[in-house]
């Protein structure tokens, strides 16, 4: 990774997203794009758009540490922040959908085998609606590093998943916000897939004291821009992982 990382720097080029065939990240090796994109026109059912209303998604889904019959273990955090587009323009009513581990590193899902103990307490999902100032909040417990099979000893950075519908039901992006100061960031060869220090720095909330609550959470803030050279890196959705 550092050999690359050199190579980018030396090129002196700019990339703002991830490369796709990263030979650190083993499996993209594998199964990145080969061809160029081409626009297909989508099914009939694909042409209406989301529709999401306050009866459709409840206040309190935005806050993980409630949903269960008693109280998670772990840190409890805040993120918040704002959804804008390529001009700074705030996108209002959309939905915003999150998923992590739990503090232990552990996902509440099958394919998920990590020897880490489930948090009967805590599903590790939520959703919300974005105000009219493109805001939104979610209130959870702050995940662990998990374990993961890309090679010997690798580790994920803690993180959570984002997901962003738009006007139409094709018009999904799937992106992960990071913590500040997280010693796995070097190692992770997800994260250094994105060769640009600027582009991954756009991924990691900043710790915020205004949203942070007397003995009761820590709070972060993190936006997500969703075009224009400083846009916020999404993913495919099948390695949402």
């Amino acid at each position: 990774m550092e050999r690359i990382q050199r190579g980018y720097e030396a090129s002196g080029e700019r990339e703002h997203g991830p490369r796709l065939d990263y030979a650190p990240y083993r499996s993209s090796v594998l199964r990145h794009p080969t061809k160029d994109p081409h626009h297909v026109d989508p099914e009939l059912i694909e042409l209406s758009s989301p529709a999401f209303g306050h009866r459709d998604v409840g206040d309190l889904e935005s806050d993980l540490t409630i949903q269960s019959g008693g109280e998670p273990i772990g840190e409890r955090i805040k993120v918040r922040g704002r959804i804008l587009d390529s001009a700074g323009r705030p996108v209002r009513g959309q939905l915003v959908e999150v998923w992590q581990a739990n503090a232990a590193g552990r996902y509440i899902h099958k394919r998920d085998q990590h020897p880490a103990p489930i948090d009967p307490n805590f599903t590790g999902v939520g959703r919300c609606l974005t105000g009219q100032d493109g805001s939104y909040e979610f209130t959870t417990i702050k995940p662990g590093p998990y374990p993961w099979k890309n090679h010997r000893n690798a580790w994920r950075p803690a993180h959570i998943h984002f997901s962003l519908f738009g006007t139409d039901f094709t018009q999904r992006l799937i992106t992960q916000m990071y913590f500040p100061g997280d010693p796995l960031f070097s190692l992770d060869p997800i994260y250094r897939s994105i060769v640009d220090d600027q582009a991954r720095r756009r991924l990691v909330a900043e710790y915020d004291h205004e949203v942070s609550e007397h003995e009761w959470l820590l709070g972060y803030r993190w936006d997500i821009v969703l075009g224009g050279s400083n846009r916020t890196w999404t993913e495919p959705e099948e390695d949402e992982r």
